[in-house]
């Protein structure tokens, strides 16, 4: 099964931009293509499908949190550029997605450049909506801006907009827990101004008492945001405690919290020793969170290394399981369809014996084929054909029960398409008769084993690659060892 034109296109545009902007991960793109080989031959992917396009090459940090909780006031003084609109009210409705760009000038291109763009991580979000308007307006939820910012060089910002109640809202969750799957980081707002726990309502359900069970709940930094506000207040400690206590009752009773404000739009603070205490901690705190967004690239290195190992297991040890058991039922059930169809012919046969003579008339068309042998031979041919026309419809038959079954039975949309694809080649032409040899999927050969293997192998080795790269433990040249 040869690619397609489109992947291959893909491709070479996710390998130029690998090459300038993370080259220590191109020997990796030559094992993700093996792994498509593999999973194509064994009818799992189209020709038009890669493993390249399941994950996002480039770190992706996620700024979630309440309307007017300061988020894009963050971005654009971390980027050292005015790229978002800020304001007290709501002024982003979208989730914007923020990636580097040579190009002088800023830009801003529609949602659809990045549903159908597997470089970013919500490449075909319109199929994660439920609803079919939403899927079709994908321009309402999303936009793409590039603009020339080294801070950005080889990372993914997303910018969203708050969890106020809207008439978007069921879209805007599914699409929040989509990027909080895809993140490496996810920066939770809260507003210093506001830190009753009404006004966080959303925000702590949905970010907060959601996430602290997860098993990558590390990747979660909690910032109180715009604390500057409260530095004239009386008690100004005392606005920090509602708002650790309101998170708290959510279930964080410990973590990384971080309180910061933006020096450029602060409010005047009026005691010295207030205002040099918090400083001091606003320094530290974002001194903390940018030093965590650097150190991305290279935890994202790792963890596309360790993504491929997971996409062989999950080959290994989930796809190809699961096709070996349908296997065996199309053989099951190619078998009963058959068993019965011969138990009625054979019923057919008795009753015709008991109304019929049958004797005479087999007696007589004994003499006639064995006086013409070639009109015997024709006979046997044709019954031949019949027979394998026969067993093929049947095994069919039963091959598409089981696709319904596939259907019916799994709702993982990758698992269920994969199956039903690789199930359809092991009907094709005569592929049908072949029902009782097929042990092992179609493709699934000791060549396949022994790639997947060398794959594999080759992954592990990857981690030395990525140690010396980023350790200076070997010769570094300024390109990643071929190895």
């Amino acid at each position: 099964m040869s690619e397609s034109p489109e992947r291959r296109n893909r491709l070479n545009r996710l390998e130029a931009h690998l090459r300038e902007e993370q080259p220590v991960l191109l020997p990796l793109l030559p094992q993700f293509e093996a792994l498509d080989r593999v999973a194509m031959a064994v009818g799992l992917f189209q020709p038009h499908q890669s493993y390249a396009d399941l994950i996002s090459w480039w770190p992706v940090i996620a700024v979630l949190g309440t309307f007017s909780a300061g988020k894009s006031t963050f971005i654009n003084h971390f980027l050292d550029n005015n790229l978002q609109r800020t304001g007290i009210q709501a002024v982003d409705d979208k989730f914007t997605v923020i990636s580097y760009s040579d190009d002088p000038d800023s830009r801003i291109l529609p949602g659809i450049a990045l549903d159908a763009d597997p470089r970013f991580p919500l490449y075909r979000i319109s199929q994660r909506l439920e609803e079919p308007a939403a899927a079709q307006r994908i321009d309402t939820y999303l936009q793409l801006k590039i603009c020339r910012a080294e801070r950005l060089r080889g990372k993914i910002l997303i910018d969203s907009p708050g969890f106020d109640a809207d008439a978007q809202r069921d879209a805007v969750l599914r699409i929040t827990h989509h990027i909080i799957d895809q993140s490496d980081l996810v920066l939770v707002f809260f507003d210093a101004r506001h830190p009753e726990p009404g006004a966080m309502a959303d925000t702590l359900q949905h970010l907060v008492v959601n996430t602290v069970q997860r098993a990558d709940a590390q990747k979660f930094l909690y910032v109180l945001n715009q604390i500057d506000a409260a530095a004239n207040e009386d008690n100004p400690e005392e606005i920090v405690a509602a708002w650790q206590r309101a998170v708290a009752q959510a279930g964080l009773r410990s973590g990384p919290f971080y309180r910061i404000y933006n020096p450029a739009v602060a409010v005047p603070i009026r005691d010295p020793a207030t205002r040099e205490r918090f400083e001091r901690k606003r320094d530290q705190d974002l001194a903390q969170i940018t030093a965590r967004m650097a150190q991305l690239p290279t935890d994202r290195a790792y963890r596309i290394v360790q993504l491929l190992e997971e996409k062989i297991r999950e080959l290994e040890n989930g796809y190809l399981p699961w096709l070996q058991e349908f296997l065996r039922r199309w053989r099951s059930r190619t078998l009963k369809y058959q068993g019965l169809g011969l138990a009625g012919l054979l019923v057919a046969l008795v009753v015709l014996s008991l109304t019929t003579p049958v004797g005479i008339v087999l007696a007589e068309l004994e003499a006639v084929l064995f006086g013409f042998w070639w009109l015997g031979a024709v006979t046997a041919g044709v019954l031949l054909v019949v027979l394998l026309w026969l067993h093929a419809r049947i095994s069919r038959l039963a091959g598409n029960r089981v696709i319904r079954e596939i259907t019916r039975d799994l709702r993982e949309p990758w698992l269920r398409d994969a199956l039903v694809a690789a199930m359809q080649r092991h009907l094709e032409g005569t592929q049908a008769l072949l029902v009782y040899t097929r042990r092992q999927p179609r493709g699934w050969t000791g060549r396949a084993r022994r790639r997947l293997a060398a794959i594999a192998s080759e992954a592990r080795n990857h981690v030395q690659v990525l140690n010396d790269h980023f350790t200076g433990g070997g010769e570094d040249d300024g390109k990643p060892d071929a190895g």
